[in-house]
C-alpha cells in the first residue's frame, strides 16, 4: 500500500481514505495558527471565524449553493441524523410517515428504527434486483402524511446510484421533505444538480482523503427549517459545539483536490474495474458482478463467490497482503448477511458469500493484476 503500510494493498476506500497530503499540511497550519474558538469576539478568535467562513463558502461553490445551507458536524453519521431530527422538528405531529430505502446507512437505519419504535409509521421502500429503488412502491406509499422521504444516492455496498432527479420530481409533489444521503458520492460524481433537488444531503470528510471526525448536512433551504434543538449558538443555531476549524479546512482542501480530479479518476478507475473483471473472467474464477450496470459508481465492485464465504475470502486476502471488506464498516462483526444483498432479493447464503472491493486514487493496475492471481488461487483451494 502507497499510503501507509509496507505491505498491504488497500482497496476498502468506501470503508476510509488515507488523507490527502495538503490536507495534511493545511490541519497542522491551521491547528497552529487558527487555535481560536471561532465564536469568541477577540482576535484570534476573529482570524478562525474567517477561515471557517472561507472554508463553507469554497465548500458552497462546489455543490453550487449559498454558504449559509451548510452545517459543519462530526461526519456522515451525525449529518444524517441531525438532518432527521431537523425535518421531523419542521413538520406538524400529524405528518408522522417516513419513508427509507431497505439499504441506508446504519446511522439512518438505527435512528429510523428508534422513531418507529416511538410511534411514528415507516415504509420501507422495495429495491429492485439491481439495487434501484422500486419508483412504483414509492409512488404507492406516499400520502399527505408523509413528512420524509429518505433514499441514499450512492450504496455503499454495491455502488448503485439512485435516480435522485426522478425521486425528487415525485415526492416535492407531496408535502414531504427528502434527504440523500450523498457519503460515497460527494466528490465522485457532479452533485451540482442534486443539492438543488433536495432538502438535505449529508457528507463526510473522510470518505474524500480528509481527517475523520468532519462532515457537514447540506441545508439548501434552511430558511424554511427550525433547529431541533432550541437555543443553540454554533452552526446557525443548528448543531452544538465549538466547531473543529483545523479539520474542517482540511476537509475541504482534500475535497476540492478530488473533485479537481473527478472526471479523470472516474474514468481510471473505470478502467481498473473492468481490468480485474476481464482478469478473473480470464482465470476462470468463479465470481459474479452485483451492479446496476448504467447506474453505477465504478469506485465499489460488489461480488460474490458461489461456494466460499465471504469472511472467508476477506480474511484469506488479508493474509496474502490485501485490505477488501465484507460490507459496510458499520455492520462488520455483526455476522449477519449483507443487508443490500438481502435487499435485492439476494438469498442469506448468497448475502454471506459477498465480498466488496473499493479503489481510490492510490489504486493501479498492478494491483488488479495482484488480486486476480490471489483470488484465483484462493477459489482452487476450496
Amino acid at each position: 500500500m502507497k499510503d501507509g503500510s509496507d505491505f498491504l494493498i488497500y482497496l476498502d476506500y468506501a470503508a476510509t481514505t488515507p488523507m490527502d497530503e495538503e490536507a495534511i499540511d493545511v490541519f497542522s497550519q491551521a491547528s497552529r495558527r487558527f487555535f481560536g474558538n471561532a465564536s469568541s469576539l477577540h482576535d484570534i478568535g476573529s482570524e478562525s471565524a474567517r477561515l471557517l467562513d472561507m472554508s463553507r463558502q469554497q465548500l458552497a461553490e462546489m455543490l453550487n449553493l449559498k454558504k449559509e445551507g451548510i452545517i459543519f458536524t462530526s461526519g456522515g453519521s451525525e449529518s444524517n441524523s441531525l438532518a432527521i431530527d431537523t425535518f421531523l422538528a419542521s413538520r406538524p405531529a400529524w405528518q408522522n410517515h417516513l419513508i427509507v430505502s431497505r439499504t441506508e446507512h446504519a446511522s439512518i437505519a438505527n435512528h429510523v428504527c428508534k422513531l418507529e419504535q416511538s410511534g411514528y409509521s415507516v415504509t420501507y421502500l422495495r429495491h429492485l434486483e439491481n439495487g434501484l429503488i422500486d419508483i412504483e412502491h414509492l409512488i404507492e406509499a406516499l400520502t399527505d402524511k408523509t413528512c420524509l422521504v429518505i433514499v441514499q444516492h450512492v450504496n455503499s455496498e454495491m455502488g448503485v446510484i439512485q435516480p435522485i432527479e426522478q425521486i425528487s420530481k415525485i415526492v416535492h409533489e407531496h408535502p414531504a421533505f427528502l434527504h440523500v444521503d450523498c457519503v460515497q458520492s460527494f466528490a465522485k460524481l457532479p452533485l451540482e444538480g442534486i443539492s438543488a433537488l433536495c432538502d438535505g444531503m449529508s457528507i463526510s470528510s473522510h470518505k474524500v482523503y480528509g481527517p475523520k471526525g468532519t462532515g457537514a448536512v447540506i441545508f439548501p433551504t434552511i430558511q424554511q427549517l427550525k433547529a431541533p434543538v432550541p437555543n443553540i449558538t454554533h452552526e446557525s443555531g443548528f448543531r452544538p459545539g465549538t466547531v473543529d476549524v483545523p479539520s474542517i479546512a482540511s476537509f475541504v482542501t482534500a475535497a476540492r483536490n478530488l473533485g479537481e480530479i473527478r472526471e479523470k479518476e472516474h474514468e481510471r478507475i473505470f478502467m481498473l474495474r473492468r481490468l480485474l473483471i476481464q482478469q478473473l473472467t480470464e482465470k476462470t474464477v468463479h465470481f459474479k458482478v452485483i451492479e446496476a450496470q448504467t447506474r453505477q459508481l465504478p469506485h465499489i465492485l460488489a461480488l460474490t463467490f458461489p461456494g466460499l464465504q465471504g469472511q472467508y475470502i476477506m480474511l484469506e486476502l488479508n493474509r496474502r497482503g490485501f485490505a477488501v471488506s465484507t460490507g459496510s464498516a458499520c455492520q462488520i462483526g455483526k455476522q449477519e448477511p449483507s443487508k443490500t444483498m438481502m435487499a435485492i432479493g439476494k438469498s442469506e447464503e448468497e448475502a454471506h458469500q459477498f465480498v466488496r472491493l473499493s479503489f481510490g486514487k492510490h489504486t493501479t493496475a498492478a494491483d488488479m493484476h495482484k488480486l486476480a492471481e490471489c483470488l484465483a488461487g484462493i477459489a482452487a483451494i476450496r
